[in-house]
């Protein structure tokens, strides 16, 4: 336990630390300075309140009209003193949360999204699963209950320290004789309190400790959950048509049953929590009466000593039962950390391993052409996909990449493009070069028209004539008067469509080299011929690489290129390949 204990404040520190050292950290510690001192006053006014119950109750008891009402002024002015204090405590620790968590959600989409984690995670690290859920929902909770938690721990250590010694006083001492010795237990009170909420502590960590695992399983149901829900919302058509309703139900309540079946036992477990706390707590409305009453009977003390005596009681048993009454927050706050601490974690194992350079390396040269030098492709599983090669890319020329299914093309493109982290090699593309790929299903944001065809540069470089005459050019003319129009435009328009408008893009931002992967296979032969065409004559210094299947893609390219198994099985990119040979096999020409 004790290890547990150290590994999860080392963790936490980690994830703490770095908001509180940063650039905004002198508007943070004042803020939370602030705060604090707002934390303090209300302990302080807590106190004022105390007293304030001695004198009142004595008031009572002495049947004084003028003391009475004199008593009712003096509160009102404490419980305002309370109420400005709590309202602008909250307000502030809100404002702190809200600049923690922006920084803190600015972080880690740079982690994740810098030198292409986020890639890197879906192909290696199953681990790490629902990154978008602990960017969303985990930094927001984190930042919340580490403040709360915190900040009440804090209250509750003041408190306890303001109060004891008040409790201390009022108690007074208790004698006894026990076997013929005479005792007396001075402060007796505080002992009991000490006591009574030790207990509670230690019983309530015993019962309430698997509720640490079981938020951190629910938090990942949850998500599991709502991302199986936003699949399919995104793949609604391709399901409409394969009639895959049932199956879909099916797969999406077999999700739900485990967010169902562990919130039954996280409801098992709480409910134990509940009788305990809920009977501890009722318990200490009484216990401090009944410690205390042998005094008041005797005398020792009036009405206003006895209320007062209970008030400190209930402040002094509160501070120590902070542990009690906050459990199921702590539980939820060591899942939410456990999580963000392995995100990170894989964050940045992967940035180490693209720092490393491992996989195959991308790298700018003064060279014109694009140079894949000593390149092997590799599965993430390590098998190799493709024999080491070694390749020249010409610029001005145009070359088809064929193969059959699964032959490692489209993964060929990505080492090519440097997001491929699994080989080994270096593909050197010219210093300054514009260069973009165009995936077999485009990329479409949520957003403007004009933002489709600019992406992902910013809009506003090409002016809106030039992007109407595109989208007529590439057959979208019945889009040209929507380029403000924002939409999903992904379920908006047709596979085909969005092939189109990977056309207008590519014609919009007009790059030195385009490397296609199957950009027109949603096309038909005379759209694809058309759009072929289209760039020819409009980029004319274009260098076009296109993975296809189609025998017509090979009228647009000079060159060719195939993945093939040889002899021994081995696949390698073979050049100048006859398309007509038997088997598709070749010896000459091997691209390495």
């Amino acid at each position: 336990m004790l290890n547990n204990t150290k590994t999860f404040l080392a963790d936490l520190w980690v994830l703490t630390k770095p908001f509180w050292w940063s650039e905004e950290r002198w508007a943070a510690r004042g803020l939370l300075a602030v705060i604090v001192a707002l934390n303090l006053g209300l302990v302080y006014v807590n106190v004022l309140i105390n007293q304030w119950n001695n004198d009142f109750y004595n008031t009572l008891q002495q049947m004084d009209k003028d003391g009475f009402f004199h008593q009712l002024l003096r509160f009102s002015g404490l419980a305002a003193a309370y109420i400005v204090i709590a309202v602008y405590q909250l307000y502030l620790n809100q404002m702190l949360q809200i600049r923690w968590r922006r920084w803190l959600t600015g972080r880690y989409l740079a982690d994740w999204i810098g030198a292409r984690v986020y890639y890197r995670l879906q192909l290696t690290d199953r681990g790490t699963d629902n990154p978008d859920q602990r960017i969303a929902d985990d930094l927001a909770g984190f930042c919340d209950r580490t403040l709360n938690l915190t900040l009440g721990f804090l209250s509750s250590l003041v408190t306890l320290l303001s109060f004891i010694s008040i409790l201390w006083t009022l108690s007074g001492t208790m004698s006894f004789t026990l076997n013929g010795a005479h005792i007396d237990i001075p402060g007796y009170m505080v002992w009991v309190a000490l006591a009574y909420s030790l207990g509670g502590t230690l019983l309530i960590h015993f019962i309430g400790r698997p509720l640490i695992g079981l938020n951190f399983n629910q938090q990942k149901f949850e998500a599991n959950f709502r991302f199986s829900l936003v699949r399919f919302r995104e793949n609604a058509e391709a399901i409409a048509l394969y009639a895959g309703e049932a199956a879909e139900t099916r797969r999406l309540m077999h999700g739900f049953g485990d967010v169902v079946s562990n919130w039954w036992a996280i409801m098992k477990r709480q409910k134990t929590l509940m009788w305990f706390r809920s009977g501890y707590n009722q318990v200490a409305l009484i216990f401090p009466f009944l410690v205390a009453a042998p005094r008041y009977f005797s005398k020792s003390i009036q009405l206003g000593g006895l209320m007062q005596t209970a008030s400190a009681f209930g402040q002094v048993q509160d501070a120590l039962s902070w542990f009690v009454n906050a459990y199921t927050q702590i539980a939820e706050w060591k899942a939410t950390v456990d999580r963000l601490i392995g995100f990170r974690n894989a964050s940045h194992r992967a940035q180490e391993e693209a720092q490393s350079g491992a996989g195959v390396a991308a790298a700018s040269a003064e060279s014109v052409e694009v140079v894949a030098r000593d390149v092997r492709i590799d599965l993430p599983q390590g098998q190799p996909l493709l024999a080491p090669l070694n390749l020249v890319l010409k610029p001005g020329e145009s070359v088809l990449v064929t193969g059959p299914s699964g032959a490692g093309k489209s993964t060929m493109f990505r080492a090519f493009a440097g997001i491929w982290p699994f080989g080994q090699g270096t593909v050197f593309m010219p210093r300054g070069a514009r260069v973009l790929f165009l995936p077999q299903k485009p990329y479409l944001t949520i957003g403007s028209l004009r933002e489709q065809l600019c992406y992902p540069a910013t809009v506003g470089k090409v002016d809106d004539d030039e992007q109407r005459s595109v989208l007529e050019q590439c057959g979208l003319g019945h889009l040209a008067h929507r380029l403000d129009e924002e939409q999903h435009w992904a379920q908006q328009l047709s596979g085909g469509e969005q092939q189109r408008v990977a056309f207008a893009r590519a014609l919009v931002q007009k790059p030195d080299w385009l490397f296609m992967d199957e950009a027109t296979s949603a096309l038909d032969e005379a759209s694809e011929s058309q759009l072929y065409r289209l760039l020819g004559s409009k980029l004319p210094r274009l260098t076009v690489i296109s993975i296809g299947h189609r025998s017509s893609l090979g009228q647009f390219h000079q060159r060719r290129l195939a993945i093939r198994s040889d002899e021994n099985g081995v696949r390698r990119l073979i050049s100048g390949i006859d398309q007509t040979l038997p088997g598709g096999h070749a010896t000459e020409d091997f691209a390495q």
